[in-house]
């Protein structure tokens, strides 16, 4: 479990990012994080991670996080195995090299993922997508139950965007807690149980059912938000459309975010 209590963040000259974030991520249940541009979403995510240290209230973490960050290459040239195995770092120690479990534990969550056939590429040479199956890989290979993951689909073409979000999906059918922060209101409307708001007006946070409708949107993100229903396969979802204008005849048409 995951549980962040009034939780704030500023800096000394430029004021709070945000305050008074209360929230929990239970087991087989996912968070999503949403906003604007500069909203906070990356440090608070980052901050219930533990790789920041929020200015005020208290962040609870079970039995560890596996943080996985916006895939963004490496100017060094590890193997898709190292990469994941670094994951291991908590269970191996200090002064200590990885031995025969820890290795097997990496394979296992790159099967997992399904990157097992890049074990020995080079990571900078990998695609967008397959970085961040590694680096989710890697975060799975820590063994932690919660999982904390900034942006995972940004940069992502569609068929990578739908290979992230069925792991995930399958992750939560397996009991873990998931807290994410996306540019995408769809991935939440398909993946979150509850959502995190941060706007100009503060942090929200409730059932994603709840905050992630018209209104709520349309004032999160200052434009014109509708939500349609669909269904998959038998389940009924929603998905997220806005206008888009055309600069060169003022024209307005739809497209999905």
């Amino acid at each position: 479990m995951l549980e962040l209590d009034g939780v704030g963040f500023g800096y000394a000259r430029q004021g709070w990012v945000f305050r008074d974030v209360t929230f929990q991520v239970l087991p087989g249940t996912a968070t999503a994080v949403l906003g604007p541009n500069g909203s906070g979403k990356t440090t608070l995510v980052r901050c219930a991670a533990g790789l920041l240290e929020p200015a005020e209230g208290t962040v609870r973490r079970a039995d560890g996080v596996g943080y996985v960050p916006q895939a963004r290459g490496s100017v060094f040239g590890y193997s898709a195995l190292d990469m994941v195995l670094m994951g291991r770092a908590r269970q191996v120690g200090i002064f200590r090299t990885p031995g025969a479990a820890d290795r097997a534990a990496a394979r296992a969550a790159m099967e997992k993922v399904g990157v097992d056939r890049l074990w020995n590429r080079r990571f900078p040479t990998l695609s967008g997508g397959e970085q961040q199956l590694v680096l989710i890989a890697r975060a799975i290979a820590t063994g932690c139950p919660v999982l904390v993951l900034d942006e995972p689909a940004t940069g992502l073409d569609l068929k990578n965007q739908v290979r992230v979000l069925s792991l995930l999906r399958g992750l939560l059918a397996d009991g873990m807690a998931l807290l994410l922060s996306t540019h995408h209101p769809d991935h939440a409307l398909s993946l979150a149980d509850r959502a995190v708001l941060l706007g100009r007006d503060g942090a929200r946070t409730g059932p994603a059912g709840e905050l992630l409708t018209d209104p709520e949107l349309t004032a999160l993100y200052d434009v014109p938000v509708r939500t349609l229903p669909y269904s998959d396969d038998g389940t009924p979802r929603r998905t997220i459309v806005v206008p888009y204008g055309d600069a060169r005849d003022g024209a307005v048409g739809r497209g999905a975010i």
